[in-house]
C-alpha cells in the first residue's frame, strides 16, 4: 500500500510539471498535440479533439508535444499559433511553466499538510538521531551519543539545523564547543570537524512525532513558510555539496530509490508523504531549470542565445543537442533504477545499510 502511495506521489509530481507546460501553452492559444506521462511504449491513450493524452511504460518523466515537431501535421508552417512562431517571451513562459508549477505545488502541499495535520511540537535544540558507524569519526571520538540534543554551538543558542550545520562546516579541523542535553544532565563537549566540515552525525529538529492543531490561519501560513524555507535551504545545500564533491554520486536516488524512501517514511507517519512530495517537487523544479540538454533549462538557454543573436540556432543543431541530452538522461535514469534496485536487494528493502 505504501509503495503504491509513493508511486502515486511521484506520478502526481510529473503530471503537475507537464500540466504547467500544457496550460501555459493552451492559455496562450498555442497548439499542443501530445500530453505524455512517461516515455517508451504506450500503455493507455486518449485522442482528444486536438491533443493525444498518453501514459507510457517508463516513468522517468513526461513531455508536452507540439505540432511544430510533427512531420505529418497538416497545419501550415506559418500558423501563428505554432509555438515556434510565437515571440520569445511566449515560448519562455511555456518552457518555464513546468518549473513554476512544481515550485507552487511544493508550497501548496506543505500548506495542506499543516492545515490537515497541524504542526510538530518543537522543543529547543537539535536532535542527533544517529551517528556514523565509523569508530574514529569526530562525533564518536568526542563521546557524542544517539539521542543527544545540541542546545548551543560556541555559546550560541540554536534556532535550526542549518545554523548548526553551517557552524560545523566553517570549523574544519578546528575545535567546536557544543552544549549537549541528556536525560539527566547538560554537558559541554568539544568536537573537531574533519577536513570536509563533517563530524559524522545525522541531525533533525528536536520535536515530538505528535502534531498539535494550528491555532489560526496565520499560523498555517507562518508554519508553511518556515517549512518551505527549510526545503529551499536543504535543496540548495544538497546541490552545493554534490557539485563541490562533498556528497558522492552514491547519494543520488532515481525513481526506485525515491519510491522506496517515500514508502518507508509513510510507514511511520502518513503525513510524511506530504513533506517528501513537497521536497521532491522543489527538487524537480531546480533540476529542470539547470541549463542542460533535454531539460527546460537547456531550452531556455537556446532562447537566450536566440535573443542575443536575433535569430535561433540552426534547427538541426538544436535537435542534435536535445536528442543527445535525452539519450543521456534516459541512460542516467536507467542506471539509477539499476543502482537503487541493487541497493534495495542488498539492504533488505532499505535504501540505507542496516
Amino acid at each position: 500500500m505504501f509503495v503504491l502511495a509513493a508511486i502515486a506521489v511521484l506520478g502526481l509530481l510529473i503530471v503537475v510539471h507537464e500540466l504547467g507546460h500544457f496550460l501555459a501553452a493552451r492559455l496562450q492559444g498555442i497548439r499542443v498535440n501530445r500530453f505524455s506521462i512517461g516515455f517508451g511504449p504506450v500503455l493507455l491513450k486518449y485522442q482528444g479533439p486536438e491533443t493525444e493524452y498518453a501514459l507510457r511504460a517508463l516513468p522517468l518523466g513526461g513531455y508536452v508535444g507540439f505540432p511544430d515537431d510533427d512531420p505529418d501535421t497538416t497545419i501550415p508552417k506559418d500558423d501563428p499559433d505554432l509555438l515556434k512562431n510565437r515571440p520569445i517571451l511566449d515560448r519562455a513562459i511555456v518552457i518555464s511553466a513546468g518549473v513554476i508549477a512544481n515550485v507552487i505545488f511544493s508550497y501548496v502541499i506543505l500548506l495542506l499538510m499543516v492545515a490537515l495535520a497541524g504542526v510538530p511540537d518543537v522543543k529547543p535544540g537539535i536532535l542527533i538521531p544517529s551517528l556514523a558507524p565509523q569508530a574514529d569519526s569526530p562525533a564518536n571520538r568526542a563521546g557524542l551519543k544517539a539521542g543527544d540534543v545540541i542546545l548551543a554551538v560556541n555559546g550560541q543558542d540554536l534556532a535550526d539545523v542549518e545554523q548548526l550545520r553551517k557552524a560545523i562546516e566553517v570549523s574544519k579541523n578546528q575545535s567546536v564547543d557544543l552544549t549537549i542535553q541528556r536525560p539527566t544532565q547538560t554537558i559541554q563537549v568539544k568536537v573537531t570537524p574533519d577536513a570536509k566540515g563533517k563530524i559524522g552525525v545525522s541531525l533533525s529538529p528536536n520535536q515530538n512525532a505528535e502534531r498539535r492543531p494550528v491555532k489560526d490561519i496565520g499560523e498555517i501560513f507562518s508554519a508553511t513558510s518556515t517549512g518551505f524555507q527549510r526545503i529551499v535551504g536543504l535543496t540548495f545545500e544538497s546541490f552545493r555539496q554534490l557539485f563541490s564533491g562533498q556528497a558522492g554520486f552514491d547519494q543520488v536516488a532515481g525513481p526506485v530509490g525515491i519510491v522506496a524512501l517515500t514508502a518507508n517514511a509513510a510507514q511511520t507517519d502518513f503525513f510524511a508523504l506530504f513533506y517528501i512530495a513537497s521536497l521532491i517537487s522543489f527538487n524537480l523544479a531546480i533540476i529542470n531549470i539547470l541549463p542542460l540538454p533535454a531539460l527546460d533549462g537547456g531550452q531556455l538557454a537556446f532562447l537566450a542565445i536566440e535573443a542575443l543573436r536575433g535569430k535561433p540556432l540552426p534547427a538541426r543543431f538544436q535537435d542534435a543537442v536535445m536528442q543527445t541530452g535525452l539519450v543521456l538522461l534516459l541512460g542516467l535514469g536507467l542506471f539509477l533504477i539499476f543502482k537503487d534496485s541493487v541497493t534495495l536487494l542488498v539492504n533488505g528493502g532499505s535504501m540505507t545499510p542496516p
